[in-house]
């Protein structure tokens, strides 16, 4: 299962995280901050996946990430999840955000977070995995779309 999604960039100021576990808003400002040291250390040729952090669950949790250009998509796991399954989860969303966005960058994910949201709870919805294909995730996303234009249409 997914116990958090943070996404955050080359300076540690998350842009995205969601919780699909309970932690205080102090604690969660404390796994951020842990799993940003973690993760930030390491060369970008070495695997991308590690143990997760004392302060979530420590041995039985692993931290899966990627790292794209100023961004960071690190995914806390327990151990009944696939590496190479998340992995794949990742990337997914990363083509996802591009497609929506033209080429993703820092600046969509503040200033379209609730778009971010949506997208997210596509793919994952309390801590475990909805939808990995992007044809079906994007189409969602193009109905969506459509329901806010015609609701502002019909405002108007």
């Amino acid at each position: 299962m997914i116990k958090a999604i943070l996404v955050f960039n080359n300076h540690g100021k998350p842009r995205l995280s969601k919780f699909y576990q309970y932690f205080n808003e102090d604690m969660q400002q404390q796994i951020i901050k842990e799993t940003f040291q973690l993760v930030s250390k390491r060369d970008d040729n070495v695997c991308n996946f590690l143990e997760g952090g004392s302060l979530i669950g420590g041995s039985d949790y692993k931290l899966i990430y990627r790292h794209y250009a100023t961004l960071y998509f690190v995914f806390c796991v327990d151990s009944s999840e696939s590496e190479l399954g998340i992995l794949d989860l990742i990337q997914v969303f990363v083509e996802t955000l591009d497609k929506c966005f033209e080429n993703v960058c820092e600046l969509d994910l503040i200033f379209h977070v609730d778009k971010v949201h949506y997208i997210l709870n596509e793919l994952v919805m309390g801590g475990m995995v909805l939808e990995t294909n992007m044809t079906e995730i994007l189409t969602r996303i193009e109905d969506q779309n459509k329901l806010e234009k015609q609701e502002v249409s019909s405002i108007l």
